[in-house]
């Protein structure tokens, strides 16, 4: 089994101005964490067998979610975010996970949030939720 470095685990966001996208990663994250989930469809009836719950299949809305948290450091794309959260901005997103592939779509920063303990760093956490298809690309 092959292990892979958390470091290596990266959030991008698109940069560039207008035009094709420039991603760049958001700096000074030290977690990431991305969930791909579907709703269940519940259409269990007065007929299913055993009383046991049915779903319908392929009907649920698929959404992904991705969550950082880091230390505090000033840069160009943390301001870039927060920037983007203040402005309801949705744009594209990359989310690289090392030895699985690259999944890659329209997101909107949700959430970003500041943390300082007095005698620790200062954090942020950021959360964006997908506003569009999110694509997968496997290494």
């Amino acid at each position: 089994m092959a292990y892979h470095k958390g470091s290596d685990f990266l959030l991008k966001m698109d940069t560039a101005p207008s035009g094709g996208p420039t991603f760049t990663t958001v700096a000074a994250l030290q977690t990431k964490e991305i969930q791909i989930s579907t709703e269940l469809v519940d259409v269990t009836n007065q007929d299913s067998s055993g009383k046991w719950r049915e779903a319908l299949e392929g009907a649920g809305i698929k959404k992904a979610s991705i969550s950082g948290r880091g230390v505090f450091s000033d840069s160009a794309t943390e301001n870039a975010v927060l920037t983007s959260v203040t402005n309801g901005t949705i744009k594209q997103w990359q989310v690289v996970v090392p030895g699985l592939g690259t999944f890659q779509g329209l997101f909107q920063v949700t959430q970003m949030s500041y943390s300082g303990a007095h005698d620790k760093e200062v954090q942020y956490d950021v959360r964006l939720e997908s506003a569009g298809a999110v694509s997968f690309s496997a290494v």
